[in-house]
């Protein structure tokens, strides 16, 4: 079985996660949030971190049938606000191995980690975490997360953009002027190939479109 995880990114905080001929999507989102267009993917399983329409359209994915998983799975409770969920309610961060790899989607995550959730989640990988503030932590308290979990490969993801996205938030530029020692890579597709010996790096994937068959169209 090839034990490269190819992660695409589809837009705000919604990824696919694809290995050993089993693809997993993570928080679809409606057709409501501005430039974005709608959603058309295919995968064997969807998860969710919360019910908010822009995280949890399951008709934008058509599910098939697939031998098993090559991904283990554990979720993590956490808030979408500062205040244990009075504004927002619950989120949950999705913690995804395979091959050795731990991958960890933070969802709508809406405080810094406390001790007890950082040892649940525990080190990772790779983080896809949102930075853009109003709704979720933003590109401060984000790189706050990305220590704490002491993340190799960053994937910044809820943020603004040349016209896509939701207006409130910020933009992608706020986190990586806070990159520090981890060197900035933009990448010109939206997929990411996770190897061994992958540099330390905060990952900046482009946004693409779907197809309705579910395949990135320029």
């Amino acid at each position: 079985m090839d034990s490269k995880i190819t992660i695409t990114w589809h837009g705000h905080s919604c990824f696919s996660l694809s290995a050993g001929g089993y693809t997993l999507v993570l928080d679809p989102y409606d057709d409501s949030l501005d430039g974005y267009a709608p959603l058309h993917l295919s995968a064997n399983e969807v998860l969710c971190s919360h019910s908010h329409h822009d995280h949890a359209w399951l008709a934008a994915v058509s599910l098939e049938e697939a031998p098993a998983s090559p991904f283990a799975l554990r979720a993590v409770k956490t808030w979408h606000d500062d205040c244990q969920g009075k504004k927002r309610g619950e989120n949950l961060v999705h913690v995804i191995k395979a091959f050795g790899k731990t991958l960890v989607h933070c969802g709508d995550l809406g405080h810094l980690l406390t001790r007890e959730q950082v040892e649940q989640i525990g080190p990772c990988d790779v983080l896809m975490v949102p930075v853009g503030g109003f709704y979720t932590i933003d590109a401060a308290q984000a790189r706050q997360v990305a220590d704490q979990l002491k993340a190799s490969v960053i994937i910044p993801m809820h943020y603004r953009f040349a016209g896509y996205g939701i207006s409130v938030i910020g933009e992608v530029e706020d986190f990586l002027a806070l990159a520090g020692d981890f060197p900035v890579h933009r990448y010109p597709g939206n997929q990411l190939v996770l190897e061994d010996g992958m540099s330390r790096q905060i990952a900046v994937l482009s946004y693409q479109k779907t197809s309705k068959e579910g395949a990135d169209v320029k």
